[in-house]
């Protein structure tokens, strides 16, 4: 029976070279010139220092940009609010990926009410999704992407006939 799996994956290549690409933007923005402003990317945080908050709002209107040039959707960019330490404001942009359980049950029960002749089933950070025809499969793949209640970016992998 063909198959295939719903993930939500962030490529770690391209989200370095896109907070590389900020950091590049930033030392050319005449505003943030003689300001100890940086991108620092842990696993998959990015960490934001600046002076002020209103730098840090402009920071991520660098970054964001750059995600989405290296096709990183900046609705997966989850951001704690702003602290203060010494003299610097600091917030951190998670990159969320992997289908939690809570957003598993979305997919599920979206794909249910569509009444598509399919099952899908959550399989730890993903859901599988099998039927018996492949335009089915096909049908479910378009409505997961122009479903609105879903935020996190989706991936299909793993494609069997």
């Amino acid at each position: 029976m063909p198959s295939f799996d719903v993930v939500s994956e962030i490529d770690k290549q391209e989200a370095t070279n896109a907070v590389d690409q900020a950091k590049r933007q930033l030392t050319t923005r005449w505003d943030f010139k003689g300001v100890d402003a940086s991108f620092e990317l842990n696993d998959m945080a990015i960490t934001l220092l600046a002076a002020e908050e209103f730098q840090l709002e402009q920071m991520k209107q660098v970054l964001e940009p750059c995600l989405i040039k290296r096709g990183i959707k900046v609705s997966c960019l989850e951001y704690s609010e702003p602290q203060g330490s010494g003299k610097q404001m600091k917030t951190v942009a998670t990159m969320q990926c992997g289908i939690d359980k809570d957003l598993g049950r979305k997919v599920v029960k979206l794909i249910k009410e569509s009444k598509i002749k399919v099952q899908p089933a959550l399989q730890g950070d993903q859901v599988r999704v099998t039927g018996k025809a492949r335009d089915d499969l096909q049908q479910v793949m378009s409505l997961l992407k122009e479903s609105e209640q879903i935020a996190l970016p989706l991936q299909f992998k793993n494609f069997k006939d």
